[in-house]
């Protein structure tokens, strides 16, 4: 066997690991059998999907979602929303303020700070959760969206650095000098060179912490109190002693397509970009 034969071998039982469970992941979304199954086929169905809109009488006519609390569901996707929204900028402004020290001030202590602020996110999930939650109740702040938000904060906003860090470090030095040189103040040079040029790399930094808010389980689950967010109602759905409902394959297979689909759009702007 020669080694490029080998080489496609593997790449395609890699292939086959990551995205078989996804296929059949979709594929159990529309089977109408609950727990969700790929050999006890008992017909195509769409109401796994339909529970998200479906009224009551429909809800409580199917054995499996009348037991499906719909408005906690949404309630809890809500809440996710909302501790994106705080920690999406909050990272941002870290991460860009880490970003800028780092690649603006040169020090010996540079590296001992580098690992420092990367810290959190090598930490466990475990770890961070409980800390913000012991933290913040000896403050007297009691568990709930608020500790979600300082805890998700404290290893979201290494993300948005490293980003940012990646692309100051490509930012010619020159034309920040020679702004300064001229009578610009650092804050102009800042609001007109460094902060443009940046931009890209933002919108790329506040899509990745937007996604690592909404999909943090581990952190989120031991800062959250009482609340709940998204991901941590989509595990209490999984640990049902009869199974987990298909709606959490509906609800997976809604969210591959949608990201399958940006990406397609993404790719397709851009080839456009660049032939024109």
């Amino acid at each position: 066997m020669t080694s490029q034969r080998l080489l496609n071998l593997y790449t395609g039982a890699f292939l086959l690991f990551m995205f078989a469970p996804l296929v059949l992941m979709i594929v159990t979304s529309f089977n109408d059998v609950s727990p969700p199954s790929v050999t006890d086929w008992q017909g195509l169905t769409g109401k796994w999907y339909a529970f998200f809109w479906a009224d009551q009488d429909q809800l409580r006519a199917d054995p499996v979602l009348r037991a499906l609390d719909r408005d906690r569901f949404v309630g809890c996707f809500g809440n996710s929303l909302k501790v994106a929204g705080a920690v999406v900028p909050l990272a941002l402004l870290l991460g860009l303020a880490g970003a800028v020290f780092l690649t603006r001030w040169r020090s010996r202590a540079n590296g001992f700070l580098w690992w420092v602020l990367l810290s959190p996110m090598l930490a466990p999930g475990i770890v961070l959760g409980l800390s913000a939650l012991v933290f913040w109740s000896r403050l007297g702040v009691d568990a709930g969206l608020f500790t979600i938000v300082m805890a998700q904060l404290t290893f979201v906003a290494g993300f948005p650095m490293l980003i940012l860090m990646a692309r100051l470090q490509r930012q010619p030095v020159e034309m920040e000098e020679a702004a300064l040189d001229l009578g610009a103040t650092p804050f102009r040079v800042f609001t007109r060179i460094t902060l443009p040029y940046l931009l890209p790399a933002l919108a790329s930094a506040a899509v990745i912490s937007f996604l690592a808010s909404m999909e943090n389980y581990n952190t989120t689950m031991f800062a959250k109190g009482g609340a709940c967010t998204f991901a941590t109602e989509i595990g209490a759905m999984s640990r049902n002693a009869n199974g987990h409902p298909p709606v959490i394959n509906a609800v997976g297979t809604v969210i591959i397509v949608l990201t399958v689909s940006a990406t397609l759009a993404h790719t397709f702007l851009l080839r456009k970009d660049t032939r024109g």
